[in-house]
């Protein structure tokens, strides 16, 4: 044995003790898992395009079988915090994340990604992914499932996620987030003098089948915390603008892998085949035209336009914005947990042994993937690389522990890891999303004007949804809005459903690449009478053979 695997042998010995090296050297592989971040750097911004960001990011099946539930990891994205004057107050987390990606509550998984809104209220004491999607599923104590508002009618949003179109393999999927001043600011919040202010930030999209405005964060989301802590009213992006400069990061916080030990006491791991964009040699773009805004770019229109102006087309504008610029570089911290180890005690992947990070232009950024240790996966529409599976644990130039990738035929046999199968594991019986029945609810009460309709989604699940007029959906009537109030709401967006129509464009279109398609089953149109001032709510999510119409 090499000194440097003696070394490594003697430090794990301090680390698991001798049982569990033991423990490491028998036949079977121990399961383990991976986690960590990709990150990827860009230049800053001027502070003052602090109304709103977009961009474009790739979505593709990061595992090349989808695992169960254990599997955790977004795809590249970003987190949008309140911008503030100086450092951000520190004990008061709140910002808009999400993304696309896979979470152990998804119910209805496949290899394709979703998309979930993922805003934070104070220190995750609320969390809303979606029009009736939060903190649980516990429709007696919401905790963020009130906190986000249908504003499209052409677009279904399940409680488990927006869907994309199954096979999505490196398109582009466009989002960004910008205020819209749907609502008055409020002097009072829930009978309290504490203010609330009126950005209603909203998620626009830009796909190849649906571009524009779909849903909205209400201000009470953010200002809700207040009403018990007066003290920081104010400080929440109900009332705040945004920070422009924010962290492009890809989190994963578990993808299964397996480690075993030969007899020389050498340690070996495999993980689940992972898939990146790309080809063996070759770079394909994963992150494009990270965008921050001015208020220029579309609020002070709309604005406008809300208080008797001229028609604000929607178009956001794109000599109000600042692109962030790409030089290359960037970092990764994909550990692979040993059993028996401390978190703090993981070993970190040799990243850059075969992915070199560059930006392919100004404005886009991807890997270059090494030609001999990555593997060309088929893929249509767009190629497909499997990151290597194998790797052995050894040292980097400065001595520390990690895992070197390596080609199957250099992992001894008896490891027993080339014998691994990784097959799709679905769960057979996915709990159904069920909102709330009671004739009394909110939910009934002033209820639907039309449905129940049902539409069976690529994911293999079916959800039931109604039409609800704008201001009565159950979002609107927990908003902490007067009956008046929620009038107003309604004219403003009766004018965007007949003017802000589905086919033009919004966010400034991609310069590379292709768009991704959301899930066609997603897309409906309204009822006739029904296509302005109307918006389709699920009430139901279920597997395909246990949906009862509601």
């Amino acid at each position: 044995m090499s000194k440097a695997r003696c070394w490594i042998a003697a430090w794990l010995f301090v680390m698991v003790g001798w049982e569990g090296l033991g423990c490491l050297a028998a036949e079977a592989p121990r399961k383990t898992h991976l986690e960590g971040y990709l990150l990827v750097p860009h230049e800053r911004v001027d502070a003052k395009y602090n109304g709103g960001f977009s961009m474009y990011v790739a979505a593709w099946p990061l595992l090349r079988n989808y695992p169960g539930q254990e599997f955790q990891s977004g795809l590249f994205g970003t987190w949008m915090f309140a911008q503030y004057e100086g450092p951000r107050p520190k004990d008061l987390y709140s910002d808009i994340e999400g993304g696309l990606g896979w979470w152990r509550d998804t119910r209805f998984a496949t290899e394709t990604p979703k998309f979930i809104m993922g805003g934070v209220a104070l220190n995750f004491c609320e969390w809303a992914n979606g029009p009736g999607a939060g903190k649980g599923r516990d429709w007696s104590r919401p905790a963020g499932h009130y906190a986000v508002a249908q504003l499209s009618p052409w677009v279904l949003w399940p409680p488990d996620g927006l869907n994309l179109k199954q096979g999505t393999a490196g398109e582009l999927f466009g989002y960004g987030y910008l205020p819209l001043p749907l609502t008055a600011p409020k002097k009072t919040t829930a009978g309290k003098p504490v203010p609330t202010g009126n950005h209603c930030w909203t998620l626009f999209l830009n796909t190849r089948n649906f571009k524009g405005p779909v849903t909205f964060f209400l201000p009470y989301f953010w200002s809700k915390p207040t009403v018990q802590k007066p003290e920081l009213a104010g400080m929440f992006l109900d009332s705040r603008p945004s920070e422009p400069n924010k962290a492009v990061q890809m989190e994963t916080q578990y993808i299964p892998a397996y480690v075993a030990q030969d007899s020389k006491g050498v340690f070996y791991a495999r993980l689940w085949p992972v898939q990146f964009p790309g080809k063996p040699g070759e770079a394909a773009p994963l992150i494009h035209r990270i965008t921050a805004y001015s208020k220029a770019a579309l609020w002070d229109k709309v604005h406008a336009w809300f208080e008797g102006g001229p028609v604000a087309s929607g178009k956001i504008d794109p000599q109000a914005s600042a692109v962030h610029v790409f030089r290359g570089g960037g970092g990764a911290t994909w550990c692979i947990h040993l059993p028996g180890t401390k978190p703090e005690e993981r070993i970190r992947l040799d990243w850059s042994a075969f992915a070199q990070p560059l930006a392919l232009d100004e404005v886009t950024y991807g890997y270059r993937w090494h030609k001999e240790l990555v593997a060309k996966v088929r893929s249509k529409p767009n190629d497909l690389v499997t990151l290597p599976e194998y790797y052995r644990l050894d040292k980097d130039p400065k001595g520390r522990a990690c895992w070197v990738p390596v080609r199957p035929s250099e992992v001894p046999g008896e490891t027993g890891l080339a014998k691994l199968s990784f097959p799709q594991r679905r769960s057979l019986n996915p709990e159904p999303y069920v909102t709330p029945e009671e004739p009394t609810s909110c939910w009934k009460k002033p209820g639907p004007v039309a449905g129940p309709f049902q539409a069976v989604l690529g994911d293999g699940s079916v959800v039931t949804y109604y039409w609800y007029r704008f201001a009565d959906q159950p979002a609107l009537l927990n908003a902490d809005l007067t009956d008046q109030e929620r009038e107003e709401l309604q004219k403003r967006v009766e004018l965007l459903h007949r003017y802000w129509t589905k086919d033009r464009e919004y966010l400034p279109p991609p310069t590379v690449g292709k768009l991704a398609e959301l899930d066609p089953a997603l897309l409906v149109r309204p009822p006739k009478g029904l296509e302005i001032g109307y918006v389709p709510i699920v009430t139901r999510q279920a597997r395909k053979a246990e949906t009862p119409s509601r």
